[in-house]
Order: C-alpha cells, then structure tokens, then sequence
C-alpha cells in the first residue's frame, strides 16, 4: 500500500468468515458454459472477475458478457479484471458470437457489462447497442440489462460525450440500466482511481431523464472502511436521482496487489441494510455478503 492511502485502507482482516466460503460447483456443470464461451473467444465478468457466485450460475447456465476484451483503461483498486493502456482490438463478431452463446444456453435474461474503453471514440457505446440488436434478432424473447461504465473520458470527453454514449445505449431499450456507483463518497479516490462518485449519479440521472420509464440499478460493495452512516447516505444519493433497484454485497480481495479488506459485514447487517433500502422506497433490493451486480438479475425482488 502507497503512503498517499488513507489510514483506514492500510489495515486488514485476514480470516475469512464462514458465510463467505461456498463450494465452487461441479466439474460437468462448469464446463458447458466456459466451454461455450472459451470456443467463441468470448469474455465474462464471471471469469475475469473471478466471481464468488460462478459455480451457482454456470449450474443454472448463465452468465454475464464482458463487452470488448478483458483489459479494462480505468485502475480501480478493488477489481480483479486486467488493466492496461492497450487493450486488444474490438471483436466486429463479437455481438453474433455472443447472441449464439445466449441461443446455446437457453438464456432468457442477458447482462451486458464491459471494461471501459477510454481509447475508443464512443468508449464502446455502440457496441452495447450492436449486441442488443444481435442479441434480440436471434433471441427475440431474451431481456437484456445493460452495466455499463460512466463513459467518460476519450474522445468528446465531458458532459455532453456522456450523455450522447448514454442516450444511445438508452434508445436501445434495455430492460434495466445498471451502472455501479461501488462505494462511499470519501472512499470514490482510493477504491475507484478514474472514476468519480457524482459522475456515476449523472449516469443514473441521465438515463432517467432521457426515458424515465427505464428501470435504473446500482451496486455497493462493502469492506473498504466504510461506515453504516455512510452507506445510508450513499443510498439516499441514489434514490435522489431516481435508482429503482439496489444491490449490496461483501468485497473479497481478489489478490495480494489489491486493496485490503477493512470488515467483513455480517449476514445480519446486510439484511438490516436491505430493510432500509426497501423502506427509502427502492423497488429491488438484494443486501446479502455474496450479492454481485448481476446475480440473480432477472429474478423477482426478494
């Protein structure tokens, strides 16, 4: 850890508490979904991110897409994904490859992330579009969220660049507008370098604005020193501009050259956490340590 970090991040809980532990799943029942994705060259925020949920959602063969590589510009000190100023190439076939991968898997609710991409012109925010519309030409019953990055930066940097990406992302319907504000406000430098936490407000705020009948979704993700007051906060921020759906989950260091964790919350503070949510009148809300952005996305609230 760098002087230049907060005291509160130099520190760290190293045993993992038991609810935190689950089994990886079957071999045969992994397979099918990373032999799919492995034979198109095609990426998934379950692999590169190395989610703790991926046995469970490989069993029931789901998955989540990662747009346009594994290598993301941003350096956000809590993501397991790779980083780098070069990131390979745009697939042109990748939307096809992936409506394919949602056509051999039965899916009928599809999430879209992807790394951001500040060396493109649009950031990749036609990309998105492309795949929603290869996507639904072959699979046309399939809903499609969409986690986008902020889409700031890179050519057209600025408000209006952000709101143009977002907006065409917008017109495309997705059946939820997920972008993750991650964590506190005074935790946005250490834990989210590139990223900025009244920027992420924006892109909530301006999907409601451009189609206010979109569903709007946000993530938090707990463990970096943050306090309950401070959550509460964050989550009165997002409901200020709008958000309809909440998740909330445990951080996990997924390496040494990671931030360390500060706590692990309790089962019984999450749920706590999920009662407030629902009561500042959020429609969706899953508050458990293992919640991921995209687990169980297409499912009923709790």
């Amino acid at each position: 850890m760098t002087s230049s970090q907060p005291a509160e991040l130099k520190s760290e809980i190293m045993a993992m508490p038991t609810w935190l532990r689950r089994p990886i799943g079957k071999a045969s029942e992994l397979s099918t979904v990373q032999r799919i994705i492995k034979q198109r060259q095609i990426h998934t925020i379950c692999e590169e991110g190395r989610c703790p949920n991926r046995g469970e959602c490989y069993a029931q063969k789901t998955a989540t897409f990662l747009l346009m590589g594994p290598t993301c510009t941003r350096s956000c000190a809590f993501c397991q994904v790779d980083k780098g100023h070069a990131p390979m190439p745009v697939d042109s076939r990748e939307p096809q490859k992936i409506a394919e991968s949602v056509q051999l898997l039965g899916l009928r609710y599809v999430v879209l992330t992807s790394v951001a991409r500040d060396d493109l012109p649009d950031q990749g925010a036609l990309h998105f579009v492309r795949t929603m519309e290869t996507i639904r030409a072959l699979n046309p019953e399939a809903q499609i969220e969409v986690l986008t990055p902020d889409f700031w930066g890179g050519a057209g940097a600025g408000e209006e660049g952000q709101r143009q990406r977002i907006e065409m992302i917008v017109k495309a319907q997705p059946a939820c507008y997920n972008h993750n504000i991650e964590t506190v406000r005074r935790l946005q430098g250490p834990v989210r370098r590139g990223a900025k936490y009244d920027r992420s407000l924006r892109v909530l705020s301006l999907v409601k604005e451009i189609l206010p009948t979109i569903p709007t979704k946000s993530g938090l993700m707990l463990g970096h020193g943050e306090t309950i007051d401070e959550v509460i906060e964050t989550m009165a921020d997002l409901r200020n501009v709008r958000c309809d759906r909440l998740t909330i989950g445990q951080y996990m260091r997924p390496s040494l050259e990671h931030l360390p964790v500060q706590k692990y919350w309790t089962p019984k503070e999450f749920d706590e956490l999920g009662i407030i949510a629902q009561k500042m009148g959020f429609s969706h809300v899953r508050s458990a340590p293992l919640v991921r952005s995209s687990y169980h996305a297409g499912e009923s609230p709790l």
